[in-house]
């Protein structure tokens, strides 16, 4: 799985670590766990810790509960503070009497968001920096509730869910920097899709809208909790239960290792899709037309817009959030937002002339939750659609205008295929181009119901990527088609490089699929992503595997090979030259440049 290129979360801990080790000896100490046991880090003198980390220090230390400077004082104290500040654990609950007390410590925790944010402090120092919620202690928690109270304490904890949710949307607090802590605890309910309110509307949304109207910030400090709050240490121990979010089962042995952070993050994704799942088969059933005799329910079709009493929309937008986290970490694969039931049941045909007007809502709004089978239909439909506009104007202009075809006709001969189409798409208006395809070859007789066309981008794609044509080559090694080096691009190439791309996208238009193979930097530079080093391993894989070589040279080596800025390539039997940057010819490879 692709990793993002920012560095390691946890290298940046272990070097937060050494830098703590590094102190002088007038240092306190903090105690953290590890995998097996406790350690003790040193903790410098004037350091600033939060406030959920003063269960941790030792004896003889002092924390303010805003993380102010370190006071080092009586360890009474420090402790008496510190059990004053936090409000809940899953210690706390196991150790009451009684179910009456059950409810009154979760009516205390949930009495206002800001102070449920306070519970569940994470313990270990250099974590709490990352999420200061112990998912692990969170779950615990949960797991009591559920097994070990009766249903007067469930049914409790979602009377206060609820309140502290609406609350949250109503009254907004004004310490936005701990309340996404408090989102995180009520996410991490694995009740927490299934909770509605007093008139039976799910709660779920309105979380999801608390968590949109947050500022940007914030936001992005719940994607980055998304990201740690299960990596962190005490997930490692074994949970009372196994955690399932309706969508997929998710093993706790997956969370440790080098794809903690993955996996930690993907378990929050499919909470978000366990709500969607639902409400689609919900939706689904109550439109399903009633069964036949001795027959089962014919499923109907349903769109965004016509779930619009499921508030969907609010969890839809909350997910895009989470997406555009993860294009730019790369925590996931894209894959896990795909959402099967989104893909079996859309109505594509309601939803896609929704999704062109002004204020419409549709599923193609969001399409990371569609597989690539949907996103082709999408095309297919919108094609179509637009053929048919484009038919019935063309009969209205002839009503004013003369005589007007109806379709895009191309004549071209066998033996000139690709300069006849590319000669003749060059003089056709953009008009012309939304029109459906009819391909007729010089001296046949027949009418185009498909097989001709097919045939015809069979023979052009054929002939358009070959070598002897000149635009592209293919990889030996990959199989991938790139553009062909060309010494000096003129007006002709770059056009007739402009005319293939508009030939591929009329075969897109007009539903043909073409056996070709382009790279996935050609679709990032469409879309302007920018590429990467690692993308060059399919346009040319000698090409990258020499590269990496050369970053991992030593000194010693690359000033022997006495490598510069400058590349070697073939154009048409002729061997040239290109500087990769200004004066690269005379500039020398070395390890303080080679990753310019």
């Amino acid at each position: 799985m692709t990793r993002s290129p920012e560095p390691n979360r946890k290298r940046q801990r272990v070097d937060r670590h050494q830098q703590h080790s590094g102190e002088s000896a007038s240092t306190s100490t903090i105690m953290t766990r590890s995998r097996s046991r406790s350690t003790a880090q040193p903790l410098p003198a004037n350091a600033v810790v939060p406030a959920p980390l003063a269960a941790v220090h030792e004896p003889g230390s002092s924390v303010s509960s805003k993380g102010a400077q370190t006071n080092f004082g009586d360890e009474s104290e420090v402790l008496e503070s510190h059990q004053d500040s936090i409000v809940l654990t899953s210690k706390m609950l196991s150790e009451l009497g009684s179910d009456q007390e059950v409810i009154s410590k979760l009516g205390e925790a949930f009495s206002e968001p800001c102070t449920l944010a306070r519970s569940f402090p994470q313990a270990d120092a250099l974590w709490a920096v990352d999420c200061p919620v112990d998912a692990a202690d969170v779950r615990a928690a949960y797991s009591f509730i559920f097994e070990n109270t009766s249903t007067e304490v469930h049914d409790e904890l979602q009377r206060l869910t609820v309140d502290a949710i609406n609350t949250m949307n109503a009254e907004p607090c004004d310490e936005h920097d701990i309340q996404m802590s408090a989102v995180l605890i009520m996410l991490l309910n694995p009740k927490i899709t299934e909770y509605v309110n007093g008139d039976s509307t799910p709660v779920f949304p309105e979380l999801c809208s608390a968590i949109m109207n947050q500022p940007s910030s914030q936001r992005t400090s719940l994607m980055q909790y998304f990201a740690t709050s299960d990596a962190a240490p005490n997930t490692r121990d074994s949970l009372p239960y196994t955690a399932v979010t309706g969508v997929r089962t998710i093993p706790d042995e997956q969370l440790l290792g080098s794809d903690s952070e993955q996996a930690s993050f993907e378990r929050y994704v499919d909470i978000f899709q366990s709500y969607v799942t639902q409400e689609m088969v919900k939706a689904a059933q109550r439109v399903a037309r009633p069964a036949a005799a001795g027959g089962e329910p014919t499923t109907q079709k349903v769109s965004l817009h016509g779930l619009s009493s499921c508030s969907l929309l609010a969890v839809v937008q909350c997910m895009a959030l989470v997406n555009s986290y993860n294009n730019t970490h790369k925590m996931v694969s894209y894959t896990a937002f795909y959402n099967d039931a989104v893909n079996e049941h859309i109505d594509i045909k309601d939803d896609v002339p929704r999704f062109r007007m002004p204020d419409g809502v549709s599923f193609c709004g969001y399409p990371f939750l569609l597989s690539p089978t949907t996103k082709s239909e999408i095309i297919r439909i919108e094609s179509v659609i637009l053929m048919r506009t484009e038919l019935q104007d063309s009969f209205f202009r002839a009503m004013f205008s003369g005589v007007t075809c109806p379709y895009l006709v191309l004549e071209v001969r066998r033996d000139n295929l690709v300069r006849d189409t590319l000669y003749q798409l060059d003089l056709k208006f953009s008009q012309d181009l939304r029109k459906q395809l009819k391909v007729r070859f010089v001296g046949e007789e027949g009418v185009d119901e498909g097989g001709v066309q097919k045939e015809f981008f069979q023979l052009i794609v054929r002939d358009v990527f070959s070598s002897k044509y000149g635009i592209f080559r293919a990889s030996e090694n990959s199989h991938f088609y790139w553009f062909r080096p060309l010494v000096a691009p003129g007006k002709d190439a770059l056009e007739e490089i402009r005319l293939t791309g508009q030939l591929i996208g009329l075969a897109v238009y007009n539903a043909v699929i073409l056996d070709i193979h382009l790279p996935p930097a050609m679709y990032k530079k469409l879309l302007g992503v920018p590429v990467t080093r690692d993308d060059l391993r399919e346009v040319d894989p000698e090409l990258h595997h020499g590269l990496m070589q050369l970053l991992n040279l030593t000194p010693d080596e690359l000033e022997f090979l006495e490598r510069t800025f400058e590349v070697e390539y073939e154009d048409l039997g002729e061997l040239h030259t290109h500087e990769l940057i200004p004066g690269g010819a005379q500039t020398l490879l070395t390890t303080d440049n080679r990753n310019l």
